[in-house]
């Protein structure tokens, strides 16, 4: 098979022709005619920038046409036992959908979506998508119908491809479209496995693996014309009246893409276990990031701790990603679902503060936890813990508080601080004084879908606004307190749930935990706690109100505990606005 690549610059009649070991077929030759009194630099002569030879858009599906020629035969994706390809198989698959989808009459732009779990079809469909011109729109799994109908509505998705596992709440989505005479997107139906072939609902539907082959292994790809274009939008929990579409660019995906693989210390040919959703943040960007390195994509569908350590086992997984909770799972899972790790597990971990001591019961089962902070709203990892040798010395508590802790900004992007939120300026360096994390740079989404006034809202000031409070240490490393609507205010006293938090799981019979605000009279609000406890262990409330007051100031210690399981989202986010709402309807404690 060849692989060679030919561009043309036209360039005040002079011909330039390079050449390069690439796959020609998937390129259209460029005929780029340029002005040298616009396009060259002009602070040194003889310079010229040339989309041909010397400038192109920065885009992560480059990665996929690298990763076909420098990674050929090594394993891509392996989903079950049924579905293993290389990286040459991925890229030819990839083209052929893409070509599917133009076919389809997909048009620059357009928006295609996913509703599925972390099967094959989402590894494929990250590239596909927008090789094709598209922005692909990754869907929560766990959003009812009504929701997804308003999701499809507001993003004027032209095709959803959907898990065959969850095509019943899809189909109740595209009967709601149909009944408000919307027309609905094209459903394409991801099978169980490659040779497993649902029932094609109607005339307007599609089996992934059978449109697949319908495409042309000729086509050519069509890349971004500006690395500002729109590759994703990710939608943010919020409400059905106001849906909130983040929208990424090619550039900010490339480079959060390389900044995420960074901070988790990929080298070559890593084994990546997928425990965090692909429709999170489009994988925290490793759907794209495993090309970039010849790396395998393990695909779990159901994340489970006896699964989890099986897969680390029989496919001697390198890293793997999950919220605090999976971490949680895994230190508690029964002994019996362990196996022993074959190497050291390098996992990433955010989305909430994780408690020290989850992060010590990782590490005495053989992970190495690496701490992340991010928002949707920046392509996921936005800062992280770089630990620093000197620390390897400290005692245990010290070492682990620490690592808890928010860290600094990643390489790719250009400024992350803790902010007066009001003058928007820099809080001190002390540790104390609390401020709002603030975010700058190429890896800041482009925008919210159709909401310029929440846009502009998010960056006022020359700043992306987290909503994050947190405070800056005297090394430079930020340490999240709370959501700016999760802190309690009691007596005037601003209370730091995560704190409260952090005591709680020290209880030795808690499993999981949440604070939010209780109503008070007399303080205006004190802290409520929400408990899981362990199975087989027995603690009264006051039992916990005493062991918080033993550890906390007395007026940071909760006054109301609550058992029951905790609502999470399908990101193993523990969800604290309905934890809220429960809290509110108890009424005032005095």
């Amino acid at each position: 098979m060849s692989y060679s690549r030919n561009f043309i610059c036209s360039i005040n009649s002079v011909k330039i022709q390079a050449t390069s070991n690439q796959r020609p077929r998937h390129y259209m030759c460029m005929q780029v005619s340029m002005d040298l009194q616009t396009e060259s630099l002009r602070s040194m002569e003889g310079l010229l920038k040339c989309s041909a030879v010397n400038y192109v858009p920065l885009t992560p599906i480059s990665f996929l046409e690298r990763a076909a020629n420098a990674f050929r035969g090594r394993t891509s994706i392996i989903d079950g036992t049924s579905v293993k390809y290389n990286w040459e198989e991925t890229y030819d698959r990839c083209i052929k959908l893409a070509s599917a989808l133009f076919e389809l009459g997909i048009s620059r732009g357009d928006m295609v979506a996913t509703l599925a779990r972390n099967v094959y079809a989402m590894q494929e469909l990250h590239f596909a998508v927008p090789m094709a011109g598209a922005v692909i729109c990754t869907l929560n799994t766990r959003h009812d119908s009504a929701m997804l109908s308003v999701l499809l509505k507001h993003s004027e998705t032209k095709v959803i491809f959907v898990d065959q596992h969850l095509l019943q709440l899809a189909q109740g989505a595209l009967d709601i479209l149909a009944n408000e005479k919307v027309t609905p997107p094209l459903l394409v139906v991801i099978s169980e496995s490659e040779n497993s072939y649902p029932t094609i609902v109607n005339s307007n539907s599609y089996e992934y693996e059978s449109l697949l082959e319908s495409g042309n292994s000729e086509f050519s790809i069509r890349w971004p014309t500006s690395e500002f274009d729109p590759i994703s939008v990710n939608y943010t929990s919020g409400t059905t009246s106001r849906p909130k579409g983040v929208v990424y660019s090619h550039r900010g995906a490339y480079l959060n893409t390389i900044a995420t693989f960074l901070l988790h210390e990929m080298s070559s040919w890593p084994v990546y276990l997928w425990t965090v959703p692909t429709f999170h943040c489009n994988g925290w960007c490793l759907t794209w990031g495993l090309a970039a390195l010849g790396g395998t994509s393990i695909c779990l569908r159901q994340v489970y701790p006896k699964n989890i350590f099986e897969n680390i086992a029989e496919h001697k997984v390198t890293h793997m990603s999950g919220a605090p909770t999976v971490l949680n799972m895994l230190v508690n899972s029964p002994v019996n679902d362990r196996k022993p790790l074959p190497h050291s597990v390098n996992i990433m971990t955010g989305g909430s503060p994780p408690p020290p001591q989850i992060i010590s019961k990782m590490e005495e089962l053989g992970f190495r936890v690496h701490h992340l902070y991010g928002l949707t709203e920046t392509y996921g990892p936005g800062t992280y813990c770089l630990w620093r040798p000197e620390w390897d010395s400290l005692p245990p508590n010290e070492k682990y508080k620490l690592k808890a802790r928010q860290g600094v900004q990643h390489l790719c992007s250009e400024a992350v601080d803790v902010m007066d939120p009001l003058t928007i300026e820099k809080v001190p360096e002390d540790g104390k004084t609390i401020g709002e994390i603030m975010f700058r740079g190429n890896t800041v989404m482009s925008g919210y879908l159709k909401d310029e006034e929440a846009t502009k809202e998010a960056f006022k000031g020359g700043w992306f606004h987290s909503g994050d409070l947190a405070v800056k240490h005297p090394d430079g490393y930020i340490e999240v307190k709370d959501r700016l609507k999760d802190i309690v205010i009691s007596g005037g006293e601003n209370i730091s749930t995560v704190e409260v938090e952090r005591v709680l799981y020290s209880h030795p019979a808690i499993f999981e935990t949440a604070v939010v605000a209780r109503p008070d009279n007399h303080w205006g609000q004190t802290p409520c706690a929400f408990v899981k406890l362990k199975d087989g262990s027995n603690a009264s409330d006051q039992e916990i109100i005493n062991f918080c007051r033993d550890n906390l100031p007395h007026y940071m210690a909760p006054r109301t505990v609550i058992f029951q399981d905790l609502p999470k989202t399908s990101t193993g986010k523990i969800q604290k606005f309905i934890l809220r709402e429960k809290a509110r309807a108890l009424g005032s404690l005095c």
